[in-house]
């Protein structure tokens, strides 16, 4: 990684004196040693108090405290970053499993990051501010070296003596000391800027985000998504058990119920009969729905049977007529068959819906332990993922299960899905 401020010195050496980054750099560095003054005292407290307390137990509580202390602070010193870095370090910190101090300490403790930024924490608080105060006063003897005439003008007729035993009565004899100042200005400039570099070099490699830390983290979201799914998946299955067992079997119950009375009431002359029929009739519409929708959820037919069987019969309910050529050596596991028979699912829909097509052919293979589903029909094309037509969900799900999904629709036609879903464990 580059460092803006000595990018900026080894561009143009002379126009860096008189650009912004002198003064970026001494607040950085002045900021730093005044912070990591404090800290060095706050380190060394916590220190002693945990050594003085271990003897009644509560010290490696306290131990434990300044073990953690890096990470406020490293979250605070990528902030003060931005005064000399123009690009922000990545935090490499994961998520927490919970809320509270005890799942937040129990992560950090755990993670690499949290022991590198107690690293820089130590290196900053000694250091850093070390080489902070020699700036410091290297700074302040310039500034005050710059200003001495105005300084022996203040106080005449008491003289000042830049250099023992030659007084500096007037003004014009302090001349040679704001020369030195300007000279001890232009040092700092270029000191300030070697100082804040190796900070900022520092905080690069301790503070920043690694491939180690990036790495687990994609492993964390990606558990974190499968966890989400599986979640979504019992919850649809308790949705269609408990409109089987429940809605279902209560509209079975009203239908007998009213064709129990539509028999009571047959060859009499009551205009009750045909509301009755009427009722009986929207009743079995209303159980039929019922039935789509709890087959839509999950198929039975998919746990009992497969993916090939569950998609031959979504063929058949289909409105545009579906050649389904699915020939696999056994079952898929189960997350594979969800993803894969929605995916036909999502693709009839758009099929019947959008593309105005005459026939759709599903196809899948098991090639090298990687299910190949392709659905292609002969509409008039344009599929836009990004238009909210489900595939971009179709995505996700695939993406979840570490497959691709390739959607090949140009304007005419014909359309054509590919997932690629690896089946292996």
């Amino acid at each position: 990684m580059n460092v803006a401020v000595w990018e900026a010195v080894r561009r143009r050496p002379d126009r860096f004196l008189l650009s912004l980054w002198p003064l970026r750099a001494w607040a950085f560095l002045l900021s730093g040693t005044v912070l990591g003054a404090l800290l060095l005292v706050v380190l060394a407290l916590l220190l002693f108090a945990g050594i003085g307390l271990s003897v009644v137990g509560i010290g490696l509580l306290v131990l434990t405290g300044v073990a953690v202390t890096g990470v406020p602070v490293a979250a605070l010193e990528r902030r003060r970053m931005r005064l000399v870095e123009p690009v922000p370090l990545a935090d490499p910190h994961g998520s927490l499993p919970g809320t509270g101090a005890l799942p937040w300490l129990r992560t950090r403790l755990k993670e690499r990051a949290t022991w590198r930024e107690l690293s820089y924490t130590l290196l900053f608080a000694v250091v850093f501010t070390a080489l902070g105060l020699g700036f410091t006063a290297l700074l302040a003897l310039s500034a005050i070296l710059l200003v001495t005439p105005v300084i022996v003008w203040a106080i005449a007729p008491d003289t000042v003596m830049l250099v023992p035993g030659q007084p500096i009565s007037h003004p014009a004899g302090a001349l040679p000391g704001t020369l030195a100042g300007l000279v001890g200005l232009v040092c700092a400039a270029y000191v300030g800027a070697l100082l804040a570099g190796a900070q900022v070099r520092a905080a690069q490699f301790l503070l920043s985000a690694r491939e180690e830390d990036l790495g687990s983290r994609v492993i964390e979201l990606t558990r974190s998504r499968a966890r989400l799914v599986d979640a979504f998946e019992a919850e649809r299955r308790r949705i269609e058990r408990d409109l089987h067992d429940g809605a279902q079997q209560q509209l079975v119950a009203l239908t007998m119920t009213l064709g129990l009375a539509e028999l009571e009431l047959r060859g009499q002359d009551s205009p009750v009969l045909a509301l009755i029929t009427r009722a009986r009739g929207e009743a079995r519409q209303a159980l039929e729905q019922l039935r789509n929708l709890v087959r839509g959820i999950h198929p039975q037919v998919l746990t009992d049977h497969g993916l090939a069987a569950a998609v031959a019969e979504l063929a058949l309910r289909n409105p545009v007529p579906v050649t389904v050529d699915i020939e696999l050596p056994g079952r898929l596991p189960a997350p594979v068959e969800n993803m894969a028979y929605f995916t036909v699912t999502e693709a009839l829909t758009n099929a019947a819906k959008y593309s105005g097509a005459d026939e759709v052919v599903v196809h899948a293979r098991l090639e090298r332990e990687q299910l190949v589903l392709v659905v292609s029909d002969d509409g008039r094309g344009g599929a836009d993922p990004s238009a909210g037509s489900g595939l971009q969900g179709l995505a996700d799900r695939v993406a979840i299960l570490k497959g691709r999904l390739i959607v090949t629709s140009p304007v005419g036609g014909p359309t054509r899905l590919r997932v690629e879903v690896p089946c292996s464990a």
